[in-house]
């Protein structure tokens, strides 16, 4: 007994070391009831773009990596942001809690190396990496939440 009460306590313990990704309560995908017409074409480019093939530089639907992905829909939507994913970490307004349409980055120390557009329902919509397509994947995952680093906000 004594082991297994160790082992629950480790547990415990490792689950407090990660960071929780604090967001709105927001509709569910797909669903664009009581957001700005910007969010809602964000969202809409976004989801369009789930099963693009993942390509290094890529910002078009025939190849995207992940701050392509951000380039693309925001452009879709009248808005421009920086080209990489630190830049557009440095640069756009940090808010505390994303609504669906804002941008949610990953990282290490205090460079942003990933970027991923907030869903709702606590999901983003991402595009992975060399090999893997544009996806849509829970927050609730502690990778991401060891990682996360915050969120920024330019949709109204």
């Amino acid at each position: 007994m004594r082991p297994f009460a160790a082992l629950f306590t480790l547990l415990l313990l490792t689950g407090c070391a990660s960071k929780e990704i604090a967001t709105a309560p927001g509709p569910a995908p797909g669903a664009v009831a009581g957001i700005s017409m910007e969010r809602a074409l964000i969202l809409s480019h976004a989801q369009q773009a789930i099963g693009t093939p993942y390509r290094f530089g890529g910002n078009t639907p025939k190849g995207l990596d992940c701050s392509g992905l951000v380039e693309m829909t925001y452009r879709a939507a009248g808005m421009r942001v920086p080209r990489t994913a630190d830049e557009q970490y440095r640069s756009l307004p940090g808010i505390d809690t994303p609504r669906p349409g804002d941008l949610l980055f990953f990282g290490s120390g205090s460079k942003a190396t990933h970027v991923g557009i907030y869903r709702g329902d606590r999901q983003m919509i991402h595009a992975p990496g060399s090999g893997r397509k544009v996806v849509s994947v829970p927050l609730d995952v502690a990778y991401w939440e060891k990682r996360y680093l915050g969120a920024a906000a330019l949709a109204p």
